[in-house]
C-alpha cells in the first residue's frame, strides 16, 4: 500500500509527531504455530535507474512545493526508468545469481506488467539469456514480493524447488497522476530481487512466521482501474485517468491503523516474541511519515531499514529493495531475526519473520 500510515491534518498529510488514533480492539484468532519453513535467503541484490528527479524537479508538475513534498512524504528523490521492467528486473536478477548456476525456478512479484499476455516473467527469464525454466507471476499489490516469498519458501521447503530466483520490479512513475499530488510524489521506479534455497545442515535459517490477512470491502481505497475488464478500451465510459494510480488516503491511513498492529502483535505472539525480541524491520517504504511511525509498534528507528528518502515507494519492489539495502550493509547477521512487513490494496496486512 501506499501510506502505511498517514497524519489527520486537513490536508490528510500530517507528520510524523502527528496525533494518532487508537486501534480499536480486534478479535484475535489464537492458532497453533504452523512449523518453520527450513529455507534461506541466498543471496539479494537491487536495482536502481540512473536518472533521479528530485522533489524540486516534480514539484511544479504536481502543484507543489519541494517543501511540501519532502514534509508531506520524506521523499526527497526517486529514480526514473527508461527501460522496461523485464530489463530492470534482469540487471537485480544477475546480481543476486552472481555467477551461481541458474535458478529452477523464477517468480516475478510485480505490479506494474510488460503486457497482460505474455506473462512478465516470461520476458524477464528470455532477459536473462534462460530457457526451459519454470516461470510465473504473483500479483498481491504492494505484498506482490511477500506474498511471493512466502509461497516460494514453502515450495522450497517442500522439496519442490531448490534455487528459486524471486523478482520484483516497477515503474510506478508510469502510472501516477500528476493530478493527485498525494501519490504522485511518492512513486518511485527499482528492482529488486532474492535467491531462495534450502537451509544448509550447519545453519539456522529458516522463514519462521506468516500471516496475512485482506478486508475486500477496501477495495475501493486503492485502485489503478485500468489494465483489465472493468475499464476496457472498449468501453465508450472508458477515460485515460483509468490507467492512472488513484488513492483514498484518509481511508488507507484508518484502515492501516486498525488493522497492523493487531497482526504485527499476533505474529510474534505466535513465536513468544515481542518488538525487542526482532533485530531488523524491513517495511514496504510507504512514505516517509509511515515508517516514522514503526516506533510506536515497539522498533527502534535504528532497527528499521528507511530508504524512501532517496528511492521513493517503489510498489512492490520496496520491501527487496529495502531488504538487499540491508544485506549489502553488512548489518544484519545469520541468525539474527528480520521481520518483513507491509500493506497493499484490497485491503492487506502482511508479515513475514526471518530467522537470517
Amino acid at each position: 500500500m501506499f501510506d502505511m500510515f498517514r497524519g489527520n491534518d486537513d490536508t490528510g498529510w500530517g507528520s510524523a509527531a502527528g496525533s494518532i488514533e487508537v486501534a480499536e480492539p480486534q478479535p484475535r484468532v489464537f492458532r497453533a504455530s504452523p512449523p518453520s519453513l527450513q529455507v534461506r535467503v541466498a543471496s539479494t541484490a537491487f536495482y536502481a535507474p540512473p536518472r533521479v528527479e528530485t522533489a524540486a524537479q516534480l514539484a511544479p508538475r504536481i502543484g507543489c512545493s519541494e517543501d511540501w513534498i519532502v514534509t508531506r512524504t520524506g521523499v526527497r528523490e526517486r529514480r526514473i526508468s527508461d527501460e522496461p521492467v523485464e530489463v530492470m528486473a534482469a540487471h537485480a536478477a544477475r546480481a543476486a545469481l552472481q555467477s551461481g548456476k541458474p535458478p529452477d525456478l523464477i517468480v516475478n512479484a510485480s505490479v506494474c506488467p510488460r503486457q497482460l499476455i505474455p506473462d512478465t516473467s516470461v520476458y524477464i527469464q528470455q532477459e536473462l539469456g534462460l530457457e526451459g525454466i519454470p516461470s510465473h507471476s504473483v500479483h498481491a499489490s504492494c505484498l506482490s514480493f511477500l506474498v511471493a516469498f512466502h509461497s516460494a519458501a514453502a515450495l522450497v521447503a517442500a522439496g519442490a524447488y531448490r534455487r528459486v530466483l524471486v523478482v520484483s520490479a516497477e515503474r510506478g512513475t508510469f502510472g501516477r497522476n500528476l493530478a493527485e499530488p498525494e501519490s504522485a510524489a511518492l512513486l518511485g521506479d527499482g528492482a529488486a530481487a532474492a535467491l531462495l534455497e534450502p537451509t544448509p545442515k550447519d545453519e539456522a535459517s529458516a522463514l519462521v512466521g506468516w500471516r496475512m490477512n485482506t478486508w475486500p470491502k477496501c477495495a475501493a481505497l486503492t485502485e489503478l482501474r485500468g489494465y483489465g475488464l472493468t475499464r476496457s478500451p472498449k468501453d465508450p465510459g472508458t477515460q485515460a485517468e483509468d490507467n492512472l494510480f488513484t488513492m483514498d488516503g484518509p481511508g488507507v491511513y484508518k484502515m492501516a491503523l486498525r488493522r497492523v498492529r493487531p497482526l504485527v502483535e499476533a505474529l510474534l505472539e505466535d513465536h513468544g516474541l515481542t518488538p525487542a525480541d526482532v533485530d531488523w524491520v524491513v517495511p514496504h517504504q510507504a512514505s516517509g511519515p509511515g515508517l516514522a511511525m514503526l516506533p510506536r509498534l515497539g522498533f527502534p528507528a535504528e532497527r528499521t531499514i528507511n530508504i524512501v528518502g532517496q528511492f521513493g515507494n517503489c510498489v512492490a519492489a520496496s520491501i527487496p529493495m529495502a531488504l538487499a539495502h540491508l544485506a549489502a550493509s553488512g548489518r544484519v547477521q545469520r541468525g539474527q531475526r528480520v521481520l518483513l512487513l507491509g500493506t497493499g490494496a484490497g485491503f492487506s496486512v502482511a508479515g513475514a519473520l526471518l530467522r537470517w
